[in-house]
């Protein structure tokens, strides 16, 4: 494999070739390879580049580096092995790891083999040029100090220079442990004046927590192997009240050795006369390892805890609270709509919605509780230490109140509800587990039963759960196996005394339970994503149908095929319609297309432009359930609709109401005065027939005329409809 050449070099080179400062970019991947270098591209720099470990460790023995900035994953090794490597060889080139991995034993042992500095690759880029300039102006300083150090060969000097420039604080004390020499190191880390601190005891700068473990450390009398190496201790910058010294703390690697009086007489032994001790600034590379080790029990969207902390607080709170007799509660909780956010304006503001969503519910928490985000817009809520169930409950109240109030998504308000789950221990389950899945039962319950709301769990919906999982698993080889068939119920128009159209109801011809209805298994669809093959077959085989009544001489029937709301997320819905038209060669004319008003609340703009594009290719279009959802008269003048259907909650009210519905009579004249026709559904008695006559509604279907019937008996009742007529 070639080696990387030299790709970008900024200006030209001083009079002496070590004035430019090489950077080698080792990735498998050419852009990003190519990307960064780019933005690390400067004058008296020059960027080279590898694309594998065999490759990198060949430019290493062969050119001076600077800086390497290194992946950790290679094709052929792993960037630690490189390290590993550089490190046998003496090569001292600064590595800045840049890699995708979010592990945190690979970044903790890239750090421990010497990298300077750890950045994941979907950092904010400035981070690698700022770190990438830090090294390049160490490496500088560290040329600079080499040079000097030949001239200073073998001389006091030299020896001076070493240590009062050394990056790290050399010390000494005296067996009492009072300084008696620091280098000027001290003054830039700490803050201190070297003189001010001879001859006080090293405590003054060291952490009072860290007193104890530093004490034998600062008083070494060991020499060699035995001695102390790599002790971490805290120590204490001066109060200078200047910006430099704003961190108070700083984390050091001490090493220490005591020191004994060479010139003895013979036979006599070695005297104790003080320690001698280094301390190495790791405060950077600690905050890395901290950092590494809050992303990885930490959602980084939203700064909550994920799940793997979760379990570990759950784990110790149910093992509290068994200990002490305590009662812990659990919430499950799901945002409902969701998917709309992030189909309908992108990830972006899904992303925004979740950070607000977990701000506004952590507000309605205790300082003892935890929140965390187990995936996607899911979260769970951990209360300890509560009174009993009751209080799980007035949390959950809490949180469905806050969020009545709108959030901002795409520059509009967006209502976003939530579906919790409860659960208790003991009462309800006894392991961390079990907690977790009765609360998240309980919330598919609530997410079945309408949304928004909580409840808590009962034995009742592990059955149900149970059952929704099997007919879910059912419904997929129904789908495949032809176990859907289509009825069909007539609609008629009462004035001219005949069929005009037919609604297709999709069945489910179980093989063990019978004949199911929608309401059975299209939600579980709409869950599990097998709504779009449903809708699919239903549009295809009531196209089929509708041709195949067109053979028989019906041609003025209009087929009626009911769409779900979750269909118009989807780019392609106009042509997954059209296509079926197209196949079975029907004019578009014939087929009306059912949608439900509440469409129009979740993203009407969207809506509206398919429902256009539908109706500019000749199709019908009804809304049904009208009048149930509140939606506004705005859209509706802008919706190209055809008809308007009432729903069967307000037919059934006339039974009650002496025959007179101001709603009924209200969506009438909404329909007359945008010139759209009206259908009543659910009509089941004569009175009724005769109260949506008064109101001027002539078009019904329901019960008290036909219940969904096969197709064939769709065409026996056409014919005994005209037969009628005809007498």
């Amino acid at each position: 494999m070639e080696i990387g050449k030299s790709l970008f070099l900024a200006g030209k080179p001083g009079p002496a070739a070590q004035t430019v400062a090489r950077v080698l970019i080792v990735d498998d991947e050419p852009r990003i390879r190519e990307a960064y270098g780019a933005l690390l591209a400067a004058e008296g720099r020059e960027i080279l580049t590898c694309a594998n470990g065999a490759d990198a460790i060949a430019q290493l023995g062969s050119t001076e580096i600077d800086v390497m900035v290194l992946d950790l994953h290679l094709p052929d090794m792993h960037g630690t092995e490189i390290m590993a490597w550089m490190g046998e060889a003496g090569i001292d080139t600064a590595v800045v790891v840049f890699s995708g991995d979010d592990a945190i034993d690979s970044a903790i042992l890239a750090l421990r083999r010497g990298a300077c500095e750890f950045i994941r690759k979907h950092a904010d880029p400035e981070d690698l040029i700022r770190t990438v300039d830090k090294a390049i102006s160490r490496r500088r300083l560290e040329r600079e100090n080499a040079r000097m150090t030949a001239r200073l060969e073998e001389s006091e000097r030299l020896h001076r220079f070493l240590v009062e420039y050394s990056p790290d604080i050399i010390y000494t004390l005296d067996p009492e442990g009072r300084f008696v020499f620091l280098n000027r190191r001290i003054e830039s880390l700490l803050g201190y004046n070297r003189g001010e601190l001879v001859g006080k005891h090293y405590s003054v700068i060291v952490h009072p927590m860290d007193l104890e473990q530093a004490r034998s450390a600062f008083a070494e009398r060991r020499v060699g192997l035995r001695a102390t190496t790599n002790q971490e201790i805290r120590l204490r910058c001066r109060n200078l009240d200047v910006r430099s010294f704003e961190n108070r703390t700083i984390v050091a690697m001490l090493s220490s050795q005591g020191i004994y009086q060479q010139e003895v007489e013979d036979g006599d032994a070695k005297r104790f006369i003080g320690t001698a001790g280094v301390l190495r600034d790791i405060t950077e590379r600690k905050h890395a390892e901290e950092t590494i080790s809050y992303q990885t029990y930490h959602d980084l969207l939203t700064g909550l805890p994920n799940r793997v902390l979760f379990r570990d607080r759950l784990n110790l709170a149910i093992s509290q609270a068994r200990r002490r007799g305590e009662v812990v509660g659990l919430m499950y909780i799901d945002l409902d709509r969701f998917k709309l956010v992030n189909d309908t304006h992108g990830q972006l503001e899904g992303d925004e919605l979740l950070k607000g969503f977990a701000r506004r519910v952590r507000e309605c928490l205790r300082a003892g509780d935890t929140m965390s985000r187990q995936s996607g817009d899911e979260f769970t809520i951990l209360l300890p230490d509560i009174a009993d169930a009751e209080a799980v409950r007035t949390i959950a109240e809490k949180i469905t109140t806050a969020l009545k109030t709108p959030f901002t998504v795409g520059g509009r308000d967006f209502r976003c509800t939530a579906s919790i789950g409860i659960a208790v221990f003991p009462d309800d389950a006894e392991t961390p587990d079990h907690l977790l899945r009765d609360a998240d039962i309980a919330m598919c319950q609530v997410k079945a039963q309408g949304k928004n709301g909580f409840l808590r769990y009962t034995p009742e919906m592990s059955r149900n759960h149970s059952e929704r999982v099997d007919l879910d698993n059912e419904l997929r080889i129904a789908i495949e196996s032809g176990q859907l068939t289509l009825h069909y119920q007539p609609q008629i128009d009462i004035r001219r005394g005949r069929v005009t159209g037919v609604e297709a109801l999709v069945r489910w011809e179980h093989p063990e339970r019978g004949m199911l209805g929608p309401n059975t298994f299209i939600p579980l669809a709409e869950e599990g994503g097998l709504i779009f093959a449903i809708s699919d077959w239903v549009l295809n085989e009531a196209c089929r149908q509708q041709a195949s009544w067109i053979k028989q001489g019906i041609t003025d029937l209009k087929v009626a095929v009911n769409i779900s709301p979750l269909e118009f997320t989807r780019a392609d819905i106009v042509e997954r319609i059209l296509q079926p038209i197209r196949t079975h060669q029907l004019a578009p004319e014939c087929i009306e297309i059912e949608i439900t008003e509440n469409m129009l609340m979740d993203d009407a703009e969207t809506v509206i432009a398919k429902v256009q594009e539908l109706r500019t290719h000749g199709l019908r279009i009804s809304i049904d359930d009208f009048g149930t959802r509140f939606s506004s008269l705005n859209y509706l003048r802008r919706f190209p609709v055809n008809t308007i259907k009432i729903d069967q909650s307000f037919v059934r009210d006339l039974e009650t109401s002496g025959c007179q519905s101001p709603v009924i009579s209200a969506i009438v004249g909404i329909a007359r005065g945008f010139g759209l026709s009206v259908l009543a559904e659910g009509v089941e008695t004569e009175s009724q027939i005769d109260a949506l006559r008064l109101h001027g509604c002539d078009v019904m279907q329901g019960f008290r005329f036909s219940r969904p019937v096969p197709p064939e008996d769709i065409v026996r009742y056409i014919a005994a409809h005209q037969a009628m007529e005809t007498t």
